[in-house]
């Protein structure tokens, strides 16, 4: 490991403090002076970007790989009480190492450190988005626990209940649960839960365009401008034209959902 003690930390609190050395040392301070720019409220960062917190995870990996699930799991928390934004990205780069072992228990886990550490949508979506999508793809009864998230009064849950389902949507499976989401949370008037359900709509859309169509055309009334446009990014040009313009008809929603597709354009990945 990258460090001027050569010795490999054997704890998880050598670890940690290893590891919140590294962070100290050598952020960005001209890039960490315009993170705040991405927030709504103030966070505190040491200005690392995201491929060099990929590295830092990298080496961290090789530490604690062999280690027990307790042993790993303590040296998680440990980073997630760092204050900064880069404790907690580590914790999820580090665990998304271990994603094909994600079921039913890391589940729990994730969602206690969703309500006890996250409060902005860079935490929320690496931890919903690869996380508990892992967890999801793995064991996909657990698909069942996100009708209750978007009732909840925290605003990072009701957003993770969309953002979980990306993997979903992106593979083209479980469009009933995704649009049974999508209708639950298109009322809600808070812009973080309204990008995040156009975010889930949008990759929702190449592989199930005709249906991503009918529901919104259907839905329109309901949904804001922003999560529309959000979830227009992907669409063909006459697809876009459809959901953004006025409300169609039940009967025009109707004929639209029995059209056979037409081929679309291909999409650049995100």
């Amino acid at each position: 490991m990258k460090s001027q003690n050569t010795t490999t930390p054997s704890s998880p609190a050598a670890l940690a403090r290893w590891t919140l050395d590294r962070l100290k040392q050598e952020g960005d301070p001209a890039f960490q002076a315009g993170q705040q720019r991405f927030f709504q409220h103030e966070v505190r960062t040491f200005g690392w970007r995201s491929p060099q917190l990929h590295r830092l995870a990298a080496e961290v990996y090789l530490a604690l790989k062999k280690w027990p699930l307790e042993q790993r799991n303590d040296y998680a928390e440990r980073m997630w009480n760092v204050p900064q934004l880069e404790g907690g990205g580590v914790a999820i780069y580090v665990y998304r190492r271990f994603t094909k072992q994600c079921g039913e228990p890391e589940f729990r886990l994730f969602e206690r450190w969703l309500d006890r550490y996250v409060n902005n949508w860079a935490h929320t979506d690496g931890l919903a988005s690869w996380l508990m999508a892992a967890c999801i793809g793995n064991e996909p009864r657990l698909m069942n626990e996100l009708a209750g998230w978007t009732e909840s009064p925290n605003r990072w849950r009701r957003r993770a209940a969309a953002v979980s389902l990306l993997q979903e949507a992106k593979k083209g499976r479980s469009t009933e649960v995704i649009f049974d989401i999508a209708t639950r949370l298109l009322p809600q008037r808070d812009d973080m839960v309204e990008k995040g359900i156009g975010w889930l709509l949008k990759e929702t859309y190449p592989k199930k365009p005709k249906q991503t169509v009918a529901f919104l055309q259907e839905h329109g009334p309901v949904a804001t401008r922003l999560t529309l446009r959000y979830a227009a990014e992907k669409m063909s040009a006459r697809d876009r034209r459809r959901v953004l313009s006025k409300p169609a008809t039940a009967a025009a929603v109707q004929e639209r959902a029995q059209t056979p597709d037409r081929p679309s354009r291909p999409h650049r990945a995100d």
